[in-house]
């Protein structure tokens, strides 16, 4: 897309649930276009990786707002309701929704993964041409329908966001204000963490429980979930919860099941376990999550 084309698309407005990335939570996608204006805060359990190829954008996260110029890239967790609520007229911008089985793949300062997922977002000014060309070129790769190709621009994604945080970056949140990273801290998650994270990808719509999700990385459940609150800053259970939250979000926005089956659907046990665990997300019931996208759409 040139520049050009993406004034033509200024107007747009980002339609949450109009793509997969709510309702598909452990698929990996990328993007490259004029970013569409949120009409309401959103969430996915996916990191979310955003490099600003031109113009300028503003966030609302969960505790702090964040503005990007060209040239700038960030990544921040997406299991927290954000909003982009100002894009300008010549915004062109690119990245990608990492699933945390890819996320935890990555050889990362140890921090980085707990304060993500304690909301914070990390920012770094250090691109250059490069990354132009190369942001381009994986999206063209992923949606090409070559899975060679596709697999090659998720390996190089990858790598590029492991040098992020090779380089001076900032960390931004309510609690830390904007903070220097370092690099070469220590590494940190571990095969067992990828291998629970791909359980949970694979069953997260079933009826698991953490011993389960320990079992398939061959480790004791206090074990597990010790590793995986260590390593993620959160509990098992709420990364599934969150998975779980994702898959219903789009169903509330997109589709007319009524609330019970979105629930059993979305793999919680009962309606009240689904009301309660959408409520502390989102701040309002499902049912008045529904109403109110449909009036906003």
């Amino acid at each position: 897309m040139d520049l050009s084309e993406s004034k033509i698309a200024e107007r747009a407005f980002y339609q949450p649930g109009a793509s997969s990335i709510e309702g598909m939570p452990t698929t990996l996608q990328l993007f490259h276009n004029h970013p569409p204006i949120m009409l309401r805060p959103h969430w996915h359990a996916q990191v979310e990786v955003n490099y600003v190829m031109s113009g300028s954008v503003h966030y609302r996260m969960g505790d702090h707002d964040l503005s990007l110029e060209a040239g700038q890239m960030c990544i921040f967790w997406g299991g927290q309701p954000h909003q982009m609520d100002r894009s300008s007229d010549d915004s062109l911008y690119a990245g990608a929704h990492l699933p945390l089985v890819h996320f935890f793949r990555m050889r990362l300062p140890a921090p980085v993964s707990s304060l993500l997922m304690s909301g914070a977002t990390m920012v770094s000014g250090v691109t250059d041409a490069a990354d132009r060309e190369n942001f381009g070129r994986w999206f063209r790769y992923v949606t090409s329908g070559d899975p060679a190709k596709a697999q090659h621009a998720v390996e190089e994604l990858l790598l590029r966001v492991e040098r992020m945080f090779l380089e001076p970056y900032s960390v931004i949140s309510s609690l830390t204000d904007e903070k220097p990273g370092r690099a070469g801290e220590d590494t940190a998650p571990s095969i067992s963490v990828v291998r629970m994270c791909d359980f949970i990808a694979a069953n997260f719509l079933d009826d698991i429980d953490a011993t389960e999700i320990a079992r398939a990385a061959s480790l004791h459940p206090k074990y597990a979930m010790n590793l995986f609150r260590k390593s993620t800053g959160m509990t098992l259970i709420k990364y599934l919860t969150l998975l779980r939250l994702s898959r219903a979000q789009a169903m509330l926005m997109t589709g007319n099941d009524n609330i019970l089956q979105i629930a059993m659907e979305s793999g919680f046990g009962s309606v009240s376990a689904f009301n309660k665990a959408f409520r502390q997300i989102s701040g309002m019931s499902p049912s008045d999550f529904r109403r109110d996208m449909r009036a906003a759409a």
